[in-house]
């Protein structure tokens, strides 16, 4: 046990290209293969610590699963699960979890479920726990889950900055989101965010993505920790990290700043799959750099130009849209896409994603046509509405609209518009925006003076982690609405739902007669400059 465990542990610190090296070496050599005909004679008299040690060795230098020495191994195990303590569980869990599940490992697993269940309660060791958490995975119970949960609170007062990095990632390996575990984590994490590699701050932010957990603070403190440290940080590593950010709908602004800087005085290095990686990641957070908005844009776009020759027309597709989103037209790039060879290969793919396409090339035209500087705002907007489609979650706007506006013919609802856009709620008012006007009336009388408001009732997810700033597709949906002559309001739909129906009423007096309101509901995409 001790020549395998010694042996393992020097494998283990080497790179891959040694170990693959190395591991020819270890598996030619006469003394190892003796080693492990000794080992296999051995093995039921082992002391149970050398027999997990060992089998967790092997394991690791990479003798196959189906040997006879693993399965050996781990038959041992099952006959021996009840002398084992809490330490040689815990390798044991660990073992298994690199395992392919078969007839022994599934026996061993099953039986080492029930044990753990049994022994949590004498276990003080967060180390331990979290090998457990890792072993049981997501297909434990949900009441052992919970088990583990309370024994890990237990002990979080003496949680250390290495072990809540260590439970944040069993957490994800058991697909359990306990919000005290994770909060006293991210703490840790905080306090501590200067000692954590490169990997492992990745690591955390996509475990905070796979759990759907979503803290401000912990976001703010790594962006604050990589922007700080940005001249230390190679590009692509900013990248990976603006990356994991947006998949978190988190907008670190001054970061994004700073790679902003970094991309125009050097786009050099920005190869194409790093350009459609920025290009996303801007777009959907909506975010323009500050001072610098033409600048970027033209060295995004020339960047762009270069890989035309050969790009893709999906990812070209994904390039124009995210421009677009950003209400920047990229004219040779549109050009390229919008020819018929392009346009067609895009519509005629039977793949999953033909209806995402479809619509990234919708809003594409759309934004040709509404964020041109030709575009003139119309007098009159052919619009469509079906009241009878409402959905459950608008009934309680609509009963406190019509006791607000004292009757339904003064509020239009489910309201279609051009460019395929879809209203919520559309009031019309003079143009002192004092009074609301009848809807049949104004359709009569195409008046340009009468004010147009449009209610969107949207879901948290639409807006960047902890703020009210609308993400890309929604920025853009706002600021196209204004094109066609509407004052977007924003209403947080859950929020909403939580008001008590005379808090509602209040609610869209204030929206409907404000003046502030619609002057604020007219800020789209975000510009600092």
């Amino acid at each position: 046990t001790n020549c395998l465990t010694t042996v393992w542990r020097l494998f283990k610190n080497l790179s891959e290209d040694q170990q693959r090296y190395e591991k020819q070496l270890i598996f030619e050599h006469p003394a190892f293969v003796k080693l492990c005909q000794q080992l296999l004679r051995d093995s039921r008299r082992m002391t149970r610590g050398d027999l997990v040690f060992s089998l967790h060795a092997v394991v690791n230098l990479g003798v196959p699963q189906n040997t006879l020495l693993v399965q050996t191994l781990v038959r041992v195990c099952q006959e021996k699960l009840n002398q084992l303590d809490n330490r040689c569980i815990s390798v044991l869990a660990t073992t298994l979890a690199g395992l392919d599940k078969d007839k022994n490992v599934s026996t061993l697993q099953a039986g080492l479920q029930l044990l753990v269940e049994q022994r949590i309660p004498s276990i003080r060791d967060i180390f331990i726990l979290q090998n457990l958490m890792k072993c049981v995975g997501k297909d434990a119970p949900v009441f052992l889950k919970k088990k583990l949960e309370m024994a890990v609170l237990k002990e979080i007062d003496h949680l250390t900055f290495p072990n809540a990095l260590r439970v944040f990632l069993a957490l994800v390996a058991m697909n359990y989101c306990s919000i005290p575990i994770l909060n006293a984590c991210s703490k840790k994490i905080q306090e501590n965010v200067h000692d954590a590699p490169f990997r492992q701050l990745i690591l955390i932010l996509e475990a905070c993505y796979s759990l759907q957990y979503r803290n401000v603070k912990l976001f703010s403190a790594l962006a604050d920790y990589v922007n700080s440290t940005a001249c230390l940080w190679d590009k692509r590593q900013i990248i990976l990290f603006l990356s994991a950010f947006e998949t978190l709908g988190f907008q670190p602004t001054e970061l994004m700043d700073i790679f902003a800087e970094k991309v125009t005085e050097d786009p050099e290095f920005l190869n194409l799959k790093n350009l459609l990686i920025v290009l996303r990641v801007y777009s959907r957070l909506n975010y323009v750099p500050r001072g610098q908005k033409h600048l970027f844009f033209e060295t995004l776009h020339s960047c762009l130009n270069k890989y035309l020759p050969q790009i893709s027309n999906t990812e070209l597709l994904k390039a124009v849209y995210s421009l677009c989103i950003l209400g920047y037209l990229p004219h040779c790039a549109l050009e390229e896409l919008l020819q018929k060879d392009s346009r067609d290969e895009l519509l005629l793919s039977d793949d999953l994603y033909k209806e995402q396409k479809e619509m990234m090339l919708r809003c594409v035209k759309a934004c040709m046509e509404l964020d041109s500087p030709s575009f003139v705002k119309p007098a009159f907007v052919l619009t469509e509405s079906f009241p009878s489609l409402v959905s459950v979650n608008l009934r309680k706007a609509r009963e406190a609209l019509i006791e607000l506006l004292g009757d339904e013919n003064m509020f239009r609802q489910n309201v279609q518009l051009p460019y395929k856009y879809h209203i919520d709620f559309e009031i019309r008012m003079d143009s002192d925006r004092k009074k609301v006007l009848p809807i049949a009336a104004t359709d009569d009388h195409a008046d340009s003076s009468a004010q147009r408001l449009a209610f969107l009732f949207v879901p948290l997810s639409a807006f960047c982690v902890g703020t009210m700033h609308p993400q890309g597709k929604l920025a853009m949906k706002k600021r196209h609405l204004n094109k066609l002559g509407y004052h977007v309001i924003l209403v947080l739909n859950k929020k909403f739902q939580e008001m008590t129906n005379e808090d509602a009423v209040e609610f869209f007096k204030g929206k409907i007669y404000s003046e502030n309101a619609l002057r604020f509901s007219e800020v789209t995409v975000q510009d600092n400059s």
